[in-house]
């Protein structure tokens, strides 16, 4: 087993991260799940959330929201639609964006803006959770 686990973290706009960690955790579809050196090769969609990278002392927690995680031999590589370093995140504008996002459902003039409207306040609420775990 390799000592450390070669990471990969891209979103559409750029490759976030490269490099050996000592572990990852994904927020997966079915549920968080950890990656070590030597994890047997699986892919899960992602759900959005923190993914938190491990390496020594130092945790990196980045928010992302929708892709998928696909761990090989080679190591772990996370496909975000979208990614964004917690650490950047205004939490007085996230609350805002909620707020205003639920106001946007009931103001939805038909299914296709309500759905909208869900769903942007689902990644916004998960978006607030990442913030205050």
């Amino acid at each position: 087993m390799a000592d450390k686990l070669h990471f990969d973290l891209v979103s559409p706009e750029r490759r976030l991260f490269q490099g050996e960690v000592d572990m990852v955790v994904v927020p997966g579809e079915e549920g968080d799940f950890g990656v070590l050196p030597g994890h047997a090769p699986v892919m899960s969609a992602i759900r959005s959330g923190a993914i938190s990278v491990h390496d020594g002392d130092a945790v990196t927690r980045t928010f992302i929201h929708g892709g998928f995680a696909e761990v090989t031999p080679d190591g772990l590589t996370v496909l975000a639609e979208e990614a964004i370093d917690l650490k950047a995140v205004d939490a007085a504008q996230i609350a805002k964006d909620l707020t205003e996002a639920r106001e946007d459902i009931g103001l939805a003039r038909d299914d296709h803006e309500r759905h909208v409207a869900e769903a942007r306040v689902a990644k916004l609420e998960a978006l607030t959770e990442a913030l205050n775990s």
